[in-house]
């Protein structure tokens, strides 16, 4: 796992999972988001956040927590809350942010959630992170296509999802759009469609497994 000196940055201002306001702000910042059910946060996801931070040269991940995934309907979802909690304790410092923002938002899919941000936070530049299980499903998501054209994706690799992720319906897609890593600094004032996929190994742990071990959906 990486493990960087995430609070030596100039952008300063404290932050918590209050303190993104509803209805936005004037922040000129390059912000990454990384959205999902945090069923429950575990190392992989601060895997991603960290990666994300250095390499795309980002002020901010964006820990956000949906209150409800619709492809994941039926399967076993522990409350908002303790979920919530769990992203709260990978937070660590003022750039790695957990957040409930999509749930006062009310919105349920990410081309929704985007397009408020989009609109709410005019002078940042966000990037959506996934890992390559993600893209896998993209095209089950809402309006997958518009989302491509309206915001920067970065994707980062699990060794189980790689295969089907570079090979399926959505990289296919975004083909032609996609940029070699070593550019990936310059992915957030990349205009959209714009991608990276990051092939470099990072923790292979699922958030299934994690419930299974830990009996997370017992409770705290």
């Amino acid at each position: 796992m990486l493990h960087t000196s995430l609070d030596k940055h100039p952008y300063k201002q404290k932050q918590n999972i209050s303190s993104l306001p509803l209805w936005g702000d004037n922040r000129s910042c390059r912000i990454g988001v990384l959205g999902g059910s945090f069923n429950p946060a575990h190392a992989g996801h601060l895997a991603i956040a960290q990666q994300a931070l250095i390499r795309l040269q980002l002020d901010q991940v964006w820990l956000m927590v949906s209150p409800g995934n619709p492809l994941k309907k039926g399967q076993d979802m522990a409350l908002f809350a303790q979920r919530l909690c769990t992203a709260r304790r990978l937070s660590q410092n003022r750039r790695l942010i957990a957040t409930d923002i999509e749930a006062r938002l009310g919105t349920h899919y990410t081309i929704d959630t985007l397009q408020r941000l989009r609109t709410r936070f005019r002078k940042a530049h966000f990037i959506w992170l996934m890992g390559a299980d993600g893209l896998v499903t993209l095209p089950r998501w809402k309006k997958w296509k518009s989302l491509v054209h309206h915001v920067a994706i970065a994707v980062f690799s699990r060794p189980d999802q790689n295969h089907f992720a570079l090979r399926g319906k959505a990289a296919h897609y975004m083909a032609c759009w996609r940029l070699p890593a070593y550019r990936a600094a310059g992915l957030a004032i990349t205009p959209p469609p714009a991608w990276v996929f990051f092939p470099q190994m990072w923790e292979n742990i699922s958030a299934t497994e994690v419930r299974r071990q830990s009996g997370f959906l017992g409770g705290f």
